[in-house]
């Protein structure tokens, strides 16, 4: 089992940047990748960004070039560096863990944190 717990949300002025952390616990060796969803009010819930253990980051077209994923050194935390935030963006923000395939597409067992509300308004 992994645990999954995220942080970093909020309200924010568009234009203005947020961090998200996502931080991994338990058997977090049993994973390859860590990822960022997002789900707006009526809206299907969308994938963000992914990052494997080897590096390799993939984003969604709408967020490319604003946001960022990364991960620590031990990798067991994920971030997600959020700039240039449009109201588009405002969403509960998920983490999820395990065995990405390919952008999209994971296999085995699902890991996800409870979720983070980032909201940007002026």
């Amino acid at each position: 089992q992994v645990q999954l717990l995220e942080s970093g949300g909020g309200l924010v002025q568009p234009g203005g940047s947020l961090r998200l952390s996502c931080v991994a616990s338990g058997n977090i060796f049993s994973i390859n990748a860590m990822g960022w969803y997002r789900q707006a009010p009526g809206k299907e819930r969308e994938l963000v960004a992914t990052v494997t253990h080897g590096g390799s980051t993939a984003y969604a077209e709408s967020v490319k070039g604003r946001f960022t994923i990364s991960t620590d050194g031990a990798k067991n935390t994920a971030y997600l560096q959020m700039n240039s935030l449009k109201p588009d963006d405002t969403a509960v923000y998920y983490c999820r863990a395990g065995n990405l395939i390919y952008w999209g597409t994971w296999s085995g067992m699902e890991y996800w944190g409870q979720g983070t509300q980032v909201t940007v308004s002026s």
